[in-house]
C-alpha cells in the first residue's frame, strides 16, 4: 500500500480535505523520521512507497516548520525545539505544524488514529508497535491514548 493511497483513506474516513491530510500525514511521519531513525522505520517505510518523500516534503525541522513561522509563539516554539534537542523540537515543531494547518484536536485524533491503523494494515502492528514506542509522546500528542 503506497502512501498516496495511505493519504486518501485517512482523508475520507477523517473526512478532512487531501491536501490537508497529506500535510499531516507527512508531518507525523517526518517526526518518526526524527526521533524514531534506524533499521526499524526503514523497514516501516519500506512497507509504505512514497512515505519518505512524503515525510521529507513536510520535514519538521526544516528552516519553515513550526507554528507558521512568526509571532511570539513561533519564536517560543523554535526556542523549545532548539533547547531540547532535535528528537524532543521534531514533534514540538510537527504539532505546531498539525495544528497550523488548521485541523481542530478531534479532526488531528482521528487522522493520527486513522494513520496508525493504516500503517499496521501495511506494515504488521509489530513493526509499527516497535517504531512508536520509540516516540512515546506522540500518541499522547495526537490526543490517543
Amino acid at each position: 500500500m503506497d502512501i498516496q493511497d495511505i493519504v486518501n483513506t485517512i482523508a475520507n474516513s477523517a473526512n478532512i480535505d487531501p491536501a490537508t491530510t497529506e500535510k499531516a500525514v507527512g508531518t507525523i511521519l517526518s517526526v518518526l523520521q526524527h526521533e524514531a531513525a534506524g533499521t526499524s522505520l526503514n523497514q516501516l517505510f519500506d512497507k509504505m512507497p512514497g512515505s519518505a518523500d512524503l515525510a521529507q516534503k513536510y520535514d519538521v525541522m526544516a528552516a519553515n516548520a513550526g507554528g507558521g513561522g512568526g509571532g511570539l509563539l513561533g519564536s517560543l516554539e523554535n526556542a523549545l525545539g532548539g533547547v531540547l534537542g532535535e528528537k524532543a523540537g521534531a514533534l514540538v515543531n510537527g504539532i505546531a505544524q498539525i495544528k497550523a494547518s488548521g485541523l481542530d484536536m478531534e479532526q488531528i485524533r482521528q487522522a493520527g488514529e486513522a494513520l496508525i491503523k493504516q500503517i499496521q494494515v501495511a506494515a504488521g502492528p509489530q513493526l509499527t508497535d516497535k517504531v512508536l514506542g520509540q516516540v512515546p509522546s506522540l500518541k499522547g500528542q495526537l490526543g490517543l491514548s
